[in-house]
C-alpha cells in the first residue's frame, strides 16, 4: 500500500492514526539507505548510538515520521481539559471540530506550518549541515530552514505559515526559536488555533539511532492563556525515500465534507 498522494482529510484524521505506525512502503526498493547499522539479519539496527557530526553534536539527519498517537492532535497525551484556550479560541476549536475541519487551510493546497507539519501522517527528512538545518516535508511538498549560524531572529519579519526559525545547541540538545507567523495557522489537524504573536520553542533530542523527541513549547498569548508543552516522539524510517505530494490533483475533500447547513 502506497502512502496517500492526495488531500483527503477525513481519512487522514480518522484511517491513518492506526496506519501511521505501520512501515512507510519504499520507493527506491533495493536501495537500502546508506551509514545505517545493521543487525545480522540485515535489518536496521534502530537502538545503535546515534550517530553525530564532526564537532561532536548529534547528527539529526535522516527521514522521520511521528508516533501515531499525536498524529492529528497535539495534546492527545495530555489530560482532558489542559490545553490552556482562552475562550474565542477554545470556541473556534469546538466549531473546528463540529464541521469536520472545513475551512482546514491544508484542504486548499497551504502548507501546515509549525508544529503541525512535524504531526501529520507523513514522514519528513532532515538535512543536517554545520549551520544549517533543512527540513524536507513530504505533506503539502514543503520544506523549511533552521538557522543555526548565530543569527537572531529577524526584529521585523514578514508574517508566513512557517515563521523565521533560529537554531542553537545545548549541549546534545538542539534548540529552535520559531516566530513571524500570519494568523492563520492552525496547530494540528485538529484545528487549534494560532494567532500572529506565537512562538514555537521545539527541542530536538536524538536518543539514538532510530529515536528521537521533539519537546514542543506553544507560547502564543493571542489564543492561550499560558504557553504550554508537548513532546513528539519520532521515529526513523530506513530504506525509504519521501514520495510525491501534489495536493491539487484529484482533490477530494470538499466533495465529501459537506456544507455548513447541508446533510
Amino acid at each position: 500500500m502506497k502512502r496517500p498522494m492526495t488531500h483527503i482529510r477525513l481519512a487522514l484524521v480518522i484511517g491513518c492514526l492506526a496506519s501511521a505506525a505501520a512501515p512507510v512502503m519504499a520507493q527506491w526498493l533495493k536501495q537500502p539507505t546508506a551509514g545505517v547499522p545493521r543487525t545480522p539479519d540485515g535489518k536496521p539496527n534502530l537502538s545503535a548510538p546515534a550517530p553525530r557530526m564532526a564537532d561532536g553534536k548529534p547528527d539529526l539527519s535522516g527521514l522521520w515520521q511521528p508516533a501515531a498517537i499525536l498524529i492529528g492532535d497535539l495534546a492527545a497525551n495530555l489530560p482532558k481539559g489542559s490545553v490552556p484556550f482562552q475562550p474565542w479560541a477554545e470556541k473556534l476549536y469546538n466549531e473546528r471540530r463540529a464541521n469536520e475541519s472545513r475551512d482546514d487551510p491544508t484542504a486548499n493546497c497551504i502548507v501546515g506550518g509549525v508544529p503541525r507539519s512535524d504531526a501529520v501522517p507523513y514522514p519528513f527528512k532532515v538535512l543536517h549541515e554545520k549551520d544549517l538545518v533543512v527540513i524536507l516535508y513530504e505533506a503539502v511538498h514543503s520544506y523549511r530552514q533552521i538557522f543555526a549560524d548565530g543569527r537572531k531572529l529577524p526584529e521585523d519579519m514578514n508574517p508566513s505559515w512557517f515563521g523565521y526559525s533560529v537554531g542553537r545547541w545545548d549541549k546534545d540538545t538542539f534548540i529552535v526559536e520559531t516566530a513571524g507567523f500570519n494568523d492563520r495557522g492552525w496547530l494540528d489537524n485538529f484545528g487549534k488555533p494560532a494567532t500572529d504573536k506565537l512562538r514555537v520553542t521545539e527541542k530536538f533530542v536524538r536518543k539514538d539511532f532510530g529515536h528521537m523527541d521533539i519537546l514542543i513549547t506553544i507560547d502564543d498569548p493571542g489564543a492561550y492563556t499560558k504557553p504550554w508543552d508537548v513532546t513528539l516522539p519520532l521515529i526513523l524510517r530506513p530504506d525509504t525515500e519521501l514520495l510525491e505530494y501534489i495536493c491539487n490533483e484529484n482533490n477530494k475533500y470538499f466533495d465529501i465534507v459537506p456544507k455548513a447547513g447541508t446533510k
